[in-house]
């Protein structure tokens, strides 16, 4: 891509409201016509000359929340205008940047990129003089005439930047458009991007990006939307008042993103604070108690979930993510899932940007291979709520023996199917370490081991 951007700017004054979204409530039909719902009660606008990042972990909605923004998918409640007239069905004044890149493999970049024009009846002409800018533009000149087949996971990217901005839209909708990428391509593209956006060569008045980026959301936002999950909500709203282009390593830069990372891993004062700063932020109401459906189990095997604990103990059982992220060579959101897997099994805590080992967690590190099993049984039956409900229900059942499709079934209550097939496959792995319980996946059975309902 080309850009001229300039050493430092300030965000652009936000503008009219082009799409804002009133009390969205989507709720999705299981196969066995259980209400699942996605998304509670999201009222936010999007104004011409913002940026506005999507936040959340898996399962916070915001992919839906976003489809409901383009008027791909109807809200179950509420409603979603675009200057100000409600949606009835696709959302005129927007375009879509995918994740997979959603190019067709047998049209050329130059026929990928005049899909939108052809769709909105542009004629040939007009259609390739503005495909062939859009692809100048982009960083993809000498390439019209080449198959994605041919292309790099960032040149494919790029393709799909070309055939968003191509039509010209309001708004442009990112959806974690550089998650599937390798670190480097994702940085260059992420810097490209804001230099169009600085720059004013994107036609574009507008960008609404979903991430599970931390960084990335304070890089590219004017403001941040950070969503809770399960059903996903509008936990807090941040400002990211810093001029571009962004340093990392800047105290403020360092600030928001402790503050996000906090909201995430649920400090509520963190929310709270957040809040403070900007009154039209929500927070999350007080947790009920634990279950298999509002506590997910971190999609995590026991033994990334013990290399962390490991790696804590030998930095004296203290350390900033941040630090242990830089020097694994992951982002910070990589390494969330583990702690929140740590802190479910109360073998680490976090304390702002820290995250700290417990006597609990330094035990079971110490501990040989029996014993560190035995540790595993006794803090996974206690605080994780579908292994407690798994070895409860095995314990409760003549034989002690259950099949699989059972808890399928009381997952699918809260999840989709999909993430239901995830969280019992997460639950099996935990379990079968900790010799709670045994499984067959040949009967697709599940059986208690002798002893375990001692951990209950």
């Amino acid at each position: 891509m080309t850009s001229s951007q300039p050493l430092t700017s300030v965000p652009r004054p936000a503008g009219a409201v082009i799409v804002e979204a009133d009390s969205v409530t989507k709720t999705f039909t299981t196969p066995d016509g259980r209400a699942l719902p996605v998304l509670d009660d999201i009222s936010f606008a999007l104004a011409e000359g913002e940026i506005v990042a999507l936040l959340g972990k898996s399962g916070s909605g915001k992919s839906t929340l976003l489809r409901c923004v383009a008027g791909l998918i109807a809200p179950s409640s509420g409603t979603v205008s675009y200057r100000g007239t409600p949606l009835t069905g696709a959302n005129p004044g927007v375009a879509m940047v995918f994740q997979s890149f959603a190019l067709l493999p047998w049209l050329t970049v130059q026929q990928n990129v005049e899909l939108g024009l052809k769709a909105q009846g542009v004629g040939e002409a007009e259609r390739r003089e503005r495909a062939l800018k859009a692809i100048d533009l982009i960083g993809l000149d000498g390439f019209e005439s080449a198959y994605p087949k041919e292309l790099s996971g960032g040149m494919r990217q790029r393709v799909g930047f070309a055939r968003g901005i191509v039509v010209e839209p309001d708004a442009l909708l990112m959806d974690e458009p550089f998650s599937a990428l390798d670190v480097l391509t994702a940085e260059n593209l992420r810097n490209e991007l804001v230099g169009l956006w600085e720059g004013n060569e994107a036609p574009v008045k507008s960008i609404l990006i979903v991430t599970h980026n931390i960084e990335e959301a304070v890089l590219l936002a004017d403001r941040i939307l950070v969503l809770s999950s399960n059903p996903g909500r509008i936990q807090a709203e941040l400002t990211v008042d810093l001029p571009r282009p962004r340093d990392r390593n800047s105290p403020r830069f360092e600030s928001i993103v402790d503050t996000v990372y906090d909201i995430l891993t649920g400090r509520e004062e963190a929310a709270a604070a957040a809040v403070e700063a900007a009154p039209a932020a929500a927070v999350v109401a007080a947790r009920p108690a634990p279950t298999p459906t509002n506590t997910p189990l971190p999609d995590v095997s026991v033994g990334g979930l013990a290399g962390l604990l490991e790696i804590l103990v030998a930095r004296g059982g203290r350390d900033g993510l941040a630090e242990i992220a830089d020097e694994l060579s992951f982002e910070i959101d990589d390494l969330l899932p583990l702690v929140d897997a740590a802190v479910m099994l109360e073998l680490a805590q976090v304390d702002g940007a820290d995250i700290a080992v417990t006597d609990a967690g330094r035990e079971f590190v110490a501990a040989d291979i029996l014993t560190s099993k035995q540790l595993f049984a006794r803090h996974a039956a206690k605080h994780a709520p579908l292994v407690r409900a798994i070895v409860q229900a095995l314990a409760a059942t003549d034989g002690n023996t259950l099949r699989e499709g059972f808890f399928l079934d009381l997952l699918r209550r809260g999840f989709s199917a999909e993430e239901a097939r995830n969280q019992l496959e997460t639950a099996i792995d935990w379990g079968r370490y900790a010799e709670l319980y045994d499984y067959d996946r040949d009967d697709a059975r599940l059986t208690l081991e002798p002893g375990a309902q001692k951990y209950l």
